[in-house]
This record gives C-alpha cells, structure tokens and sequence, in this order.
C-alpha cells in the first residue's frame, strides 16, 4: 500500500457498500486513509468492501447508520471516534431513494419527500463531522451529486431538483468552513454504469447515455471516486465550493 500526504486520515464514505461509495473507500483506502464503510440494509455487502480493503494492506471499518436519523449519525461518527479518531474527510454518497415520474404524474408527497431527505442527510452527516473538523482546523468534505441537478432529464424532477440544493447547501458550508480549514466540493456524475440507478434505467438508456458523451461510454464507478478522491486528498487544497461534472464531456448547460 502506498502511504503519503495522505497518510492516515480518516475518511467516512456514506452509502459505500456497493457502486460509486464501494470504489471510493478502495480508492481512498489504497492511499493510505483509513476508511469507514456505512451502509444502511447490506451487511455482508459493506463487509465485504472491509476484506477487500484489508486484504490489499489497508484499514477500514464497516458502520451501520441511516443518515437520514441524526441519532444513529452521532453514534457513527462516536463509534468511529472511539475506533479511529475524529472523521477528517466526508464523502457523503448515500442515495436516498426518489420516484422516478413525470411532473405531471407526480404527487407533492414523492418530490417533497425526497427533497426533505435528500437536505436533512446531508445536514445531518455534516453537522456530525464539522466539529471534530473544527478543532483539527483541517477537513474534506465531498457531496455526490448528479449531472441532472443542472440538465433536466425526463422522470429525474425529484433527483434533479434535491440535488441543485443540495449543490447550493454545499456552497454556503464551503463559504463558512473555509476560514477552518475545510473544504467543501461537489461530484456531479453523468449516470454511471454498475450501480443502482443504471439497473433501472436499463439497456436502451444505457446505450442512450453514452452516446450523449464525448468520450463514448457511460461513467464507471471508478472513474468518479477518481474525482471524489481529488476533493478527498491534499492536491485539491486551494479548491473549495466547486461542482466538477464527471460526465465523460456529456453537455450540461
């Protein structure tokens, strides 16, 4: 394992037991931070992103926490505390489930669901971490957010819209946190093949997706914890309140 700048940070991934959050734990664990794998229903999956770690000289933990409850996030991030010491680096990547419908179809209960959950997880997880944090005077916080929070795609109304808050919310904690020390970025990934959303898009949206990139193929779920670990490391120092789109040259604006 190749240690370094990075050495030995504590990186807590949300939503990492499989697809983008599972790469980005690897990722971040081959360069030497010490990663924490919450998952909220998948057990065995988060366990075995754990091994895998482990096995490649690495260290890492797998913790249960819906992060959408503020109680079962504070007793993460103290149950890592005890474990490993103060969180340093946020990859906050749990998706929280959204109905896939037009406007017109769609009821106020399936956008303002996702909404309140969607801003009260990434409230949550951030109030938990930004003290410990503060006292270090040293933080990386990266939200996952999604390419549709700016291009409107059909059925994506509920996704899209939390997720341009979401993008803006991390604006005004990179504003605050700056001063101390911490950054605050954004990952906008085009769909990415091999995870849960691409399951229910399916094939023609698959083929659809990469045809609408530069590049010529969907996103894989490494190639966005590359981006994740930029924000996550050293190298991206001076780089905070920014939104990278990770979507292969796919057109946004």
């Amino acid at each position: 394992m190749t240690h370094g700048r990075h050495s030995g940070r504590v990186a807590l991934v949300t939503g990492a037991s499989r697809g983008i959050g599972a790469a980005s734990a690897r990722l971040l664990a081959s360069r030497g931070m010490r990663v924490v794998v919450n998952y909220l229903n998948n057990e065995s999956a988060a366990n075995e992103v754990v091994a895998s770690i482990r096995s490649a000289g690495g260290e890492a933990m797998a913790v249960q926490a819906d992060v959408r409850d503020a109680g079962a996030v504070a007793g993460m991030v103290e149950q890592v505390r005890a474990a490993m010491g103060e969180v340093e680096v946020l990859v906050h990547n749990a998706l929280v489930p959204f109905a896939v419908t037009s406007f017109e179809q769609m009821s106020w209960q399936e956008l303002g669901t996702k909404l309140e959950e969607e801003m009260r997880a990434a409230f949550v997880v951030t109030k938990a971490v930004a003290p410990g944090m503060t006292a270090g005077g040293y933080g990386r916080i990266v939200f996952m957010s999604t390419g549709t929070s700016r291009q409107p795609r059909e059925g994506m109304i509920a996704l899209g819209t939390s997720k341009a808050a979401l993008n803006q919310f991390a604006r005004y904690v990179a504003q605050e946190m700056g001063p101390r020390g911490i950054t605050v970025n954004v990952v906008a990934a085009s769909p990415v093949d091999e995870t849960s959303i691409a399951d229910v898009l399916g094939d023609p949206h698959r083929k659809r997706q990469a045809a609408q990139t530069v590049l010529g193929r969907m996103a894989k779920p490494d190639d966005v914890a590359r981006a994740v670990a930029f924000y996550a490391g050293e190298d991206s120092g001076f780089i905070t309140g920014a939104i990278a789109g990770v979507n292969g040259g796919g057109a946004w604006d």
